[in-house]
């Protein structure tokens, strides 16, 4: 019976040593984890329908901040107006922080309690 279990479990052993050392090795590599490019923000999004929404992204900082309107529907995403940052919205004392991805990002987003908190 052993001799029947003893491929599947070395098998699985290699399965999670591998899948550990690509974690390990996505934090290492340089350029593996991020994005290059600037720095944006969502400032706010419309759902118009059940897949299409309108979304007003900053994208840069400082004098070189812009505003964009984007047009998100499940295919696409087109650029319906670009414009300068309203002057309300910059604040050169806070720089904007680049939202990690993945799952960790996504959970601490639903937890945190506050007034930009998602429902």
């Amino acid at each position: 019976m052993l001799q029947n279990a003893m491929p599947a479990l070395l098998l699985l052993a290699l399965m999670v040593g591998m899948a550990f050392a690509l974690k390990w090795a996505r934090r290492r590599l340089p350029g593996a984890v991020g994005h290059s490019g600037p720095p944006m923000q969502v400032l706010s999004s419309l759902s118009l329908g059940p897949q299409q929404r309108v979304v007003t992204v900053q994208v840069g900082q400082g004098d070189d901040a812009v505003c964009l309107v984007l047009g998100v529907s499940q295919g696409s995403v087109n650029a319906l107006h670009q414009m300068a940052l309203p002057p309300e919205l910059v604040d050169p004392a806070t720089p904007i922080v680049t939202p990690a991805s993945g799952f960790a990002a996504r959970l601490a987003q639903l937890t945190q309690k506050g007034p930009h908190a998602p429902r």
